[in-house]
């Protein structure tokens, strides 16, 4: 049977609980136990997929072609051996939608459609289905205790805990123990409060993680311990650590995967966090650097890139050099030359995805920059779109190159894939999820991979036009990889440039701290 660890949060919001939850998740999963995660999120959308990155950060595609929430991202690049799916990340909108379309169809026989049973029924579905067939599933709930928006999970998670029992279900409560420099001292009142507040709606936590600034002193772990009603050996302290790749060691040290396999009766293993103590290291004990220029329109907000980040930072392990990132606003590139400075003194160039027509001409100045000045490139999505229409408009002299999705040219290089091949659009009009693609012998993609044959996710509508292939490549655009048939364009490179690859897939979603995507693995070589 499943044993559930539900993952909650109190007195502000963003301290961690996706990190916290996930670095659990990595010890028992180093000590041998089936681990999977999901995220339970409050708010009303079906799923992030229309949201502002400035409002939500990245969107994390699975394989299976769902748009999640980016702690999902948290939860892959932290488990080895499991993989996220749609069954991992529902909203309330999404609940709310699936009780509505039975209410329709008379699934309720005529019975009044109520938040309990009707609400939290369909919650407690989703949350055991998304458990099958693993030994724990770490259940993290969004928002703090006491939003309005998210008491029907809350109240969801109180009954699964009374039907499971204490022997397979268990409470984890991060919260924020702050520290007052006036007084010189750490507060644990809010974190009283707060487990006050998951009382009042039935609910005591088993565990609790405290965050803090600071290190937590003994004499205040008991006074939490006392006042919250949790073992003083159950109140974890979690100070800000130098990477979230600490974590796991952190959680470890104070014997909280003990705790939990005592719970839930589970013989186990020691864990062997070596990997982790080896990630560590190369991020905190490397003295060499690489500077990479990303060009976007979200770099106010690094969220928005989070994957793209995180995977930089593997490479820079890999390669025994910290990367530096230098967010350039597209959209300021193109009136502002003085942002060409950081271009040229970058080691390397990144252009990331993204949708709608704002700083594409900012994001092209810097792909021409790159391409004619040798410097290392790698670009995603529409950073693979801009790097199509930049050539064929600077080098093929097609001045009127551009996208169907911004422009009504008479050079749509980039078009709607619909008439140009039969393939699953797994999001209504979107390519969403993985797909195979073809690798070309004698390329820099094909030296990255070691390998004919990848497998990449995709999240986006338009594609490379394949009327244009013949007089790009002519011109020198070569034409990395495809789909096994031949039919869409998924990688191209730039012909005797000595690193310039650019994706029509999201590579960085597949990269972890011990096992780097390839591509990014390379271009932090060749920077």
């Amino acid at each position: 049977m499943t044993k559930f660890i539900f993952v909650t949060g109190g007195v502000v919001s963003s301290l961690g609980k996706g990190i916290t939850a996930a670095s659990v998740a990595a010890i028992l999963e180093a000590r041998g136990v089936k681990v999977t995660m999901t995220k339970l999120d409050p708010y009303i959308n079906i799923d992030p997929g229309t949201m502002s990155p400035f409002q939500h950060g990245e969107v994390f595609v699975t394989e299976d072609g769902a748009e999640t929430d980016l702690d999902l991202g948290y939860y892959e690049r932290f488990l080895r051996h499991a993989k996220m799916t749609k069954n991992n990340n529902f909203t309330s909108g999404r609940i709310y939608s699936n009780v509505i379309e039975k209410e329709r169809r008379g699934d309720y026989l005529g019975g009044t459609v109520q938040v309990i049973p009707h609400i939290t029924d369909e919650i407690k579905a989703r949350i055991r289905a998304s458990g099958d067939g693993y030994d724990i599933a770490m259940i993290e709930i969004g928002g703090t205790v006491g939003d309005i928006e998210s008491l029907p999970f809350m109240e969801a998670v109180r009954q699964m805990q009374v039907e499971l029992g204490r022997s397979n279900a268990m409470l984890m409560h991060l919260t924020l123990v702050p520290y007052i420099s006036s007084a010189g001292e750490t507060k644990t009142k809010p974190t009283q409060h707060s487990v006050k507040e998951l009382r009042s709606i039935g609910l005591q936590p088993d565990v609790l993680i405290c965050r803090s600034e600071h290190t937590i002193s003994e004499d205040n772990r008991q006074k939490i311990a006392l006042f919250t009603n949790v073992e003083a050996r159950a109140v974890i302290l979690c100070p800000d650590a130098q990477t979230i790749y600490q974590i796991p060691s952190i959680l470890h040290a104070q014997h909280l995967d003990d705790l939990i396999c005592e719970r839930f009766g589970i013989s186990a293993p020691e864990a062997d966090l070596s990997d982790w103590d080896s990630v560590t290291d190369g991020l905190l004990n490397t003295e060499d650097s690489v500077t990479v220029a990303m060009v976007g329109k979200y770099v106010e907000l690094p969220d928005a890139y989070k994957s793209i980040n995180e995977a930089l930072l593997h490479a820079g392990i890999n390669n025994a050099v910290k990367v530096k990132i230098d967010y350039i606003d597209a959209e300021k590139l193109e009136t502002d030359s003085r942002l060409m400075e950081p271009l040229k003194h970058a080691d390397a160039i990144l252009v990331p995805g993204g949708f709608g027509e704002r700083g594409t001409q900012g994001k092209m100045l810097a792909i021409r920059y790159a391409r004619e000045n040798n410097k290392p490139y790698l670009g995603i999505c529409l950073g693979m779109q801009l790097a199509v229409i930049e050539f064929a408009r600077n080098v093929c002299n097609l001045t009127d190159a551009h996208s169907s999705e911004f422009s009504d040219t008479l050079n749509p290089v980039i078009d709607l894939m619909s008439d140009q091949v039969d393939v699953e659009a797994k999001g209504g009009t979107m390519r969403l999820g993985q797909y195979p693609c073809k690798v070309s012998p004698t390329t820099n993609t094909h030296a990255a991979y070691k390998a004919e044959l990848i497998h990449e996710r995709h999240r986006h509508r338009f594609e490379f036009n394949n009327k244009y292939r013949e007089q790009l490549t002519a011109a020198g655009l070569v034409i990395a990889g495809t789909l096994p048939d031949g039919s869409l364009v998924e990688i191209v490179e730039v012909k005797d440039h000595p690193w310039f690859v650019a994706t029509q897939f999201h590579p960085e979603l597949k990269s972890r701290p011990t096992n780097p995507h390839p591509l990014f693995r390379d271009f932090v070589t060749a920077a």
